[in-house]
């Protein structure tokens, strides 16, 4: 299940006005042209920023997530007919033969269960033609990332058109070996509501996503530092063989 933050209407509608710093996103558009991909599977595609960026290149774009409330701002946005959206995950999709699949941001970490993991690299692979590429990002557990979510770090307003001012602010609760839990914290100011969204993180290291790769059929092609979190976050590029 997706976390509030992605399946509350209210939350979802503020989400990109909370989240503008999408540097991370040029990577990514940058490997759909080093692959050459004409067809690009975005899981975990949220409120459909980076899915929407491809698709002004005219790239063919499915846009993947389990949560309804983040889609529905996606299709809201200016060129959004021009992505197949589908509410879901990548466990069960239909034949695409996409010649690349994507997980930006969080959503490699997000998915922590070992059953949903192993089944969203399934359908991933499956979702792609041979040869096609899986790329996807994840932070160094080394780096400790956790220790600075916490409100004096995190804590901000921020004006949001039709909205108000929209404080938040992040409070680590648990950290039990791999997985990270955390709140989000929103006050909508302009009616004084109160939400909150806990999501966990699965912190993987290099070398249980390699074998996670292999295991599952993909040769790991590279793996490259982040270039918006240079020592902290790696990004996995796989072929499907």
């Amino acid at each position: 299940m997706a976390d509030e933050c992605f399946r509350h209407p209210r939350l979802a509608a503020v989400y990109d006005a909370l989240d503008t710093d999408r540097g991370d996103l040029d990577a990514y558009l940058r490997m759909a042209g080093e692959f050459g991909a004409r067809r690009v599977l975005d899981i975990g595609c949220g409120t459909g920023v980076f899915a929407l960026l491809l698709a002004d290149r005219g790239i063919e774009v499915v846009g993947v997530d389990p949560a309804a409330a983040s889609l529905d701002v996606a299709r809201e946005k200016p060129g959004a007919a021009r992505v197949r959206w589908i509410e879901g995950d990548a466990a069960a999709l239909p034949p695409l033969r996409a010649d690349l699949a994507t997980m930006t941001a969080n959503v490699a970490q997000a998915i922590t269960g070992p059953r949903a993991w192993q089944g969203t690299l399934r359908g991933a692979y499956e979702a792609l033609r041979p040869g096609g590429h899986l790329v996807f990002e994840t932070r160094d557990p080394a780096r400790r990332a956790w220790e600075e979510w916490d409100r004096e770090h995190t804590h901000r307003v921020v004006e949001v058109p039709g909205a108000g001012a929209v404080e938040s602010w992040c409070d680590l609760l648990d950290v039990s070996g791999p997985l990270v839990t955390f709140r989000w914290t929103y006050v909508f100011t302009a009616d004084g509501e109160v939400l909150t969204s806990d999501s966990t993180l699965r912190f993987r290291d290099r070398d249980e996503v390699e074998a996670d790769l292999t295991g599952r059929g993909f040769e790991v092609r590279e793996v490259r530092d982040a270039p918006d979190r240079r020592g902290r976050e790696l990004v996995f590029l796989a072929r499907r063989a």
